[in-house]
């Protein structure tokens, strides 16, 4: 596949215990239909060659020899198909048994990677029959060109994707206190694979999601758990073929158990190995020389795309999740304007209204805020500064806002001051370019910071993460405040936030009025109305805000590049935006991004609320002066390609 994803798959082939020949070719059909419908990392059960539940059978040399013969046939067989697949079965070393993993790729045996832990307790009594592993390894001799390692030190790296290096676990080893995959992490791995066969009891399944989902975020790697299923002896016990696929903490994939179905899914790992990047205390030791590396090769293919790729990634798209969520960012953001407020002693909080959804955010959070700090909501003056763009609708929102959360409202028309003004530049009010525009920000935040200065309180900025990313905000106009409280909410999410609130407000005509402010178009409002609706729409000037926090989430969270991101989207998007313009409104994105970091590199300071921040003191610290040209040059290539396949 392409952009550094894999596709995994985790099978339960339908066995018959101790019949290493019979189960051979159902690994073998499994592992052909899985490889022709794109999976290139295949993870088999544990001990599957055989059944896990042959008991003192294991005891038997047939046995051994058989499986042994099978493992070589199932190698045999996968000649022509690259990749990396698993299988495990009982093989003796140097007098032992031991119950094993083998690796192999397009014909080739990798290696063979022997359990650590070995469980003794009740239904599990394998230290009966298998010796548990020390770490190391060894060399062995197999009728192959290539010596073959044994032991559990050893790293699958593919030389197609040098960041996909792959370790190897084997059911109990995952359930210790200290399990392989931590050591195999910090040497460098990537993604763990997990042969098991682990049994079903009430309530097991959710224990085990959550430890392979957990066990995935903490070494931050992608895991792939493979479960015995239907076939195995049930004498004392069931096995569901429980299969789970995760990354990072999330879970891709799970299979219905007692199924014995095929589970797939498409592993990012470009994305993990930024993630490590950014997270400067996870550190690897990938060059040790303690582990063998592995190489083995996958050439380029097409393969179906099967991972979810959200279309608002700020957003939970789960209502109790996002309600969640929301109560949360509200409550860091009054918590951080209480803070400011405490410490300065402010006696008030000054904020433009407009009727536009930021401003409404902002006055809702500062009258948490006061409600915190035991003021009363007067002390939050709003304020209303009519002029030239102002529509009906926006202003009488406005004042309905102001009045129903109990706070001041001031309103201060500020045409004849703006006019003053171009009089006193010599610019024609008749022309309405930037400075015509702009001028009515910077009045009005002057007059914001004067109130403040008379109310002996500050201004609270109203701009979201959105706009300072795209740089959409008038320099010491509406981008300067003394605390910015949505400066780390995206605009997605900012109107989820308004409609929470008007959802649990209580208040009748608040939430209708909260409503209204949502389903007006997003605008600066700074040139005149037409017919007296508003004629500014932001989103047909700079493009939609879905597409832009979409694109701002992969380039800020993960770094990927501008080609990634257009897959992502095509992806995302799929039915609503063509490519030609996901790619106009993405370079448009890039350009604006780059060319306005010197806006944010003197932002007012700001609550953090997510992952991603363009904070130039902690989250973005990028030079105002960093040249777009390699990104930019990607795009162009992009926009090339797509005419030259239309």
């Amino acid at each position: 596949m392409e952009y550094g994803f894999v596709k995994a798959a985790a099978l339960a082939p339908k066995i018959r215990v101790a019949d290493p020949k019979y189960n051979a070719q159902e690994i073998i059909r499994l592992m052909k239909e899985a490889w022709e419908r794109g999976a290139r990392i295949l993870v088999f059960p544990e001990l599957c060659i055989t059944g896990y539940t042959c008991g003192d059978l294991f005891r038997q040399e047939l046995l051994l020899r058989e499986a042994k013969a099978a493992l070589l046939e199932i190698v045999k067989a996968s000649a022509g198909m690259d990749g990396l697949f698993f299988a495990g079965l009982p093989l003796e070393v140097g007098g032992k048994l031991y119950n094993v993993a083998a690796a192999y790729s397009d014909g080739e045996l990798l290696g063979l990677v022997p359990k650590t832990h070995i469980p003794n307790y009740s239904e599990f009594y394998e230290a009966r029959h298998f010796t548990g592993a020390k770490e190391g390894y060894a060399y062995g001799e197999w009728p192959q060109e290539n010596p073959v390692p044994f032991g559990t030190d050893q790293l699958f790296v593919c030389a197609d994707m040098p960041g996909l290096r792959v370790a190897v676990e084997i059911c109990e080893d995952a359930w210790v206190p200290d399990p392989p995959a931590i050591r195999h992490a910090m040497h460098g791995a990537t993604v763990v694979v997990n042969l098991s066969a682990s049994d079903e009891i009430t309530g097991k399944d959710a224990y085990r999601r959550e430890m392979i989902k957990s066990q995935s975020g903490r070494l931050v790697c992608g895991y792939v758990y493979a479960s015995a299923g239907e076939g195995e002896s049930s004498t004392d016990l069931v096995f569901g073929g429980h299969h789970l696929i995760c990354e990072n903490g999330s879970l891709l994939g799970e299979s219905r158990r007692f199924a014995n179905e095929t589970l797939y899914a498409d592993l990012d790992v470009e994305r993990l190995v930024g993630e490590r990047r950014h997270f400067t205390t996870f550190r690897t030791d990938a060059a040790s020389r303690s582990y063998v590396h592995v190489e083995y090769g996958m050439k380029p293919h097409d393969a179906p795309f099967g991972r979810f790729v959200d279309r608002a990634p700020f957003v939970p798209g789960r209502k109790e999740e996002r309600e969640k969520r929301c109560e949360e960012i509200l409550a860091i953001q009054s918590m951080g304007l209480k803070k400011r407020m405490e410490h300065t002693n402010c006696k008030s909080a000054v904020i433009g209204i407009s009727g536009g959804l930021d401003s409404t955010l902002a006055l809702l959070v500062a009258v948490r805020a006061a409600d915190s700090l035991g003021l009363p909501r007067d002390c939050v003056t709003a304020v209303t500064m009519p002029c030239f763009g102002t529509t009906d609708r926006t202003y009488r929102n406005a004042c309905e806002l102001i009045r129903r959360l109990g706070a001041s409202l001031r309103e201060v028309d500020i045409r004849e001051a703006v006019n003053v003004h171009f009089r006193d530049i010599g610019h024609d009010a008749g022309v309405h370019d930037v400075t015509y525009e702009n001028s009515q920000a910077r009045e009005r935040t002057q007059i914001l910071m004067d109130i403040a200065n008379q109310t002996g309180g500050m201004v609270i900025g109203t701009g979201d993460m959105s706009e300072l990313a795209l740089g959409w905000a008038t320099y010491n106009g509406d981008h300067m405040s003394m605390y910015g409280v949505n400066s780390s909410v995206p605009k997605t999410l900012v109107r989820h936030l308004v409609r929470y609130c008007a959802d649990t407000c209580g208040d009748g005509r608040l939430s209708e009025v909260l409503l209204d402010i949502l389903d007006t178009p997003v605008s600066p409002e700074l040139l005149p109305p037409e017919n007296g609706t508003i004629s500014q729409k932001t989103e047909d000037l700079v493009g939609p805000y879905e597409l832009h926090d979409f694109f701002l989430y992969y380039m800020l969270r993960f770094g990927f590049a501008p080609d990634k991101i257009f897959y992502l989207a095509r992806q995302a998007f799929a039915g609503e935006y063509g490519d030609e313009v996901i790619l106009k409104w993405l370079t448009t994105f890039v350009r604006r991004f780059f060319s306005q970091q010197f806006k944010r590199s003197c932002l007012p300071d700001g609550p953090k609320v997510g992952t991603v921040a363009v904070s130039p003191r902690g989250d973005l610290r990028m030079p105002s002066d960093g040249c777009a040209r390699i990104w930019l040059d990607q795009l162009a290539r992009l926009a090339e390609e797509i005419k030259t396949t239309e």
